[in-house]
């Protein structure tokens, strides 16, 4: 089965749904600001259980990334194409290094680690821990995404205060080596996760 369309985009902006009481829900826009993709995290789950929809309708599943383990600092998420069973790969957090600067691997279907998603900045991290929405609306998180130590994305976060925003820019991809599918689950979990560590 092909790759839907609308995973060929070379960038989007996840926006955090407003006034989500439970769980947490997103839309995907694509570069012109059309909605793609819908994005719903089950409330009430011991396990991370994130889905990505063709629409708000939910009736179209894309994506599933499903935490392996209940609680766990270094806890790694699958990502199943939801229409094919089909494992796209996995994303890892680095453990007690995530505790700091945000730091995640990227693996490949068999486990292999084939990249990394690492935040900007180690002081700039630290800040944004201690001093929370102050510091992020100065000096936003930024992602670098590699991918056999090449540079593939980024991930920007938006400064407004009241609305979480990440734009992802898989532009310098040239050559592909990022599957979509798994780029925009990275982008999905740092979102979801965002402010956690706050």
């Amino acid at each position: 089965m092909a790759i839907d369309e609308r995973f060929q985009h070379p960038q989007y902006l996840i926006r955090r749904k407003v006034l989500k009481i439970l769980g947490g829900a997103f839309h995907v826009f694509d570069p012109a600001g059309n909605v793609v993709f819908y994005s719903k995290m089950k409330a009430f789950k011991l396990r991370e259980d994130i889905r990505l929809y063709t629409g708000e309708d939910m009736t179209q599943e894309l994506l599933t990334i499903n935490a392996r383990q209940i609680v766990d600092i270094a806890a790694a998420y699958d990502v199943v194409d939801a229409r094919t069973g089909e494992k796209v790969g996995a994303l890892k957090r680095r453990g007690w290094k995530s505790m700091v600067r945000d730091s995640w691997i990227v693996m490949d279907a068999q486990d292999a680690e084939i990249g990394s998603i690492v935040e900007d900045n180690a002081l700039r991290a630290v800040l944004r821990r201690i001093l929370g929405e102050l510091v992020s609306i100065i000096s936003p998180q930024r992602y670098h995404f590699e991918i056999g130590g090449q540079p593939v994305a980024t991930g920007q976060q938006n400064r407004n205060p009241f609305v979480y925003k990440v734009t992802l820019d898989f532009s310098q991809d040239m050559m592909n080596r990022l599957d979509r599918r798994l780029g925009l689950a990275a982008g999905l979990l740092l979102a979801a996760i965002e402010g956690k560590q706050n």
